[in-house]
């Protein structure tokens, strides 16, 4: 590190045709300055300097080594031009991870206005539903839902979602139609987990409270694949409702027991700790936040 100073301050004395001015430009003595071009020309073992009294020259082995010395200065410069960048515009590759739920069109309302307004930054999207590393997938930012514990992490909550008991209208044609909790044992539940059950905790009227275990016909840890068997007919399960709501406007998807609430899922904004986030992190947090708060 020392070498790399003196070659950066070797490259200054050359530019400024001194050690006086290089020694004013750098906050530095003359002599200070001087001692340094020294150091590095023992350490080189060569003589890259001629001193007189009126100039210096640079010898032979100076004119070369300068060339190297000014190429390093230059991408030194370069370097901190792309950090203050990333600092202060959204530039560079922007790595999320979220469930495999978002990769609907949620993300896409949500970035797709941030990657337009910013040419200069790109996306990489890791869509699945357990949890990631986020330092060693080198990930900027996780959506995660429930609750956070990892005190390494920063978890920015930014909504909560409704959980919606559903089934399609062909499935419900077939079966009456619950208007109780206890009803939903009589129906082919759909369990979001690999677990032969599920628990619900359903809250209603007056402050009322059902417990359920409800034995699963089919179980998958996938949302998506969930919802399509739901789709199908084959079953009642759990559904986020920003992901279903337009299902349900078009009757594709029936809310049941509308009365009757799951707790709602909490989601968050995950990164990783750290003094200063780049902007490209900030920005694409606020954007994400401002689209899953009004989802």
């Amino acid at each position: 590190m020392e070498q790399l100073k003196r070659m950066a301050l070797f490259a200054m004395v050359v530019e400024k045709g001194s050690m006086v001015a290089a020694a004013a430009a750098m906050g530095m003595s003359a002599s200070a300055v001087s001692q340094q071009i020294r150091r590095l020309e023992e350490a080189t073992g060569v003589t890259l300097l001629h001193r007189t009294t009126r100039k210096l020259t640079l010898t032979e082995a100076g004119t070369t080594f300068y060339d190297s010395c000014r190429q390093i200065v230059e991408l030194a410069e370069q370097a901190e031009q792309r950090l203050a960048e990333q600092r202060e515009a959204p530039v560079g590759e922007l790595r999320i991870a979220a469930p495999v739920g978002f990769s609907g069109p949620l993300l896409c309302e949500a970035l797709a206005p941030l990657l337009s307004a910013h040419p200069a930054l790109s996306l990489r999207l890791f869509f699945q539903d357990e949890q990631i590393d986020l330092i060693e997938q080198r990930i900027d930012l996780a959506i995660r839902v429930g609750q956070q514990d990892d005190s390494s992490l920063v978890a920015r909550h930014v909504a909560d979602w409704r959980m919606l008991v559903c089934a399609s209208p062909a499935y419900l044609a077939q079966r009456v139609w619950p208007v109780q909790p206890q009803q939903l044992f009589e129906l082919d539940w759909i369990a979001l987990n690999t677990e032969c059950s599920q628990h619900l905790l359903l809250h209603g009227p007056g402050g009322a409270t059902q417990r359920l275990r409800l034995e699963s016909r089919i179980a998958c840890n996938n949302i998506l694949a969930a919802r399509q068997f739901t789709l199908a007919g084959m079953g009642v399960s759990l559904q986020p409702e920003p992901e279903v709501r337009e299902l349900l406007a078009r009757g594709e998807l029936l809310a049941l027991l509308p009365d009757w609430q799951q707790e709602p899922i909490g989601l968050h904004i995950v990164t990783v700790r750290r003094d200063a986030q780049p902007a490209k992190v900030r920005y694409a947090i606020e954007a994400l936040r401002r689209h899953l708060v009004s989802a």
